[in-house]
């Protein structure tokens, strides 16, 4: 067994989310799930099928997302897992319609910041063991970091 990292480079003013699902059908359904979530989201779908012709199944409506998704899938290679770049939306927006899409079994990030996959190769084919996304801690927030954090929230519309 051999480990590698693969890091996945976010677009300018998207967001990113990596997940594992089970099934060919998945790339539509995630389709689906995210053009009925948000008005106006762009979106890219990259996702690796682990049997048959074992091709990273592309969709998106969003031409650039899409290829760039599918570039990006193709070079993490991890079986049924599937990867989506989103712009004009947040993952807390469409996290709850994508985890109802009945193939997918599991979300492992979801994040604006670069992620780096920790992934296990074997002789039958490559598995995500884990994912680092962002920085690590650097301290405990402040009284003014409280008060930037619910300033920011309020800024974009997530709190009254």
């Amino acid at each position: 067994m051999e480990f590698k990292i693969v890091k996945i480079e976010t677009p300018k003013d998207c967001n990113v989310i990596l997940g594992m699902a089970h099934f060919i059908k998945t790339v539509e359904d995630l389709y689906e799930a995210l053009v009925t979530s948000v008005p106006n989201i762009k979106f890219g779908i990259g996702f690796c099928e682990s049997s048959g012709s074992c091709l990273v199944r592309c969709e998106g409506n969003d031409e650039e997302l899409k290829n760039l998704v599918s570039q990006q899938a193709f070079a993490l290679g991890c079986g049924h897992c599937f990867l989506i770049f989103l712009k004009n939306a947040f993952p807390i927006n469409v996290l709850h319609k994508i985890r109802q899409v009945s193939e997918v079994c599991c979300i492992h990030a979801a994040s604006a910041n670069p992620l780096e996959v920790i992934v296990a190769e074997t002789e039958q084919g490559r598995g995500i063991l884990g994912v680092v996304d962002g920085s690590g801690s650097k301290g405990i927030e402040t009284e003014e970091d409280v008060k930037t954090r619910k300033i920011f929230l309020r800024r974009i519309g997530y709190k009254l």
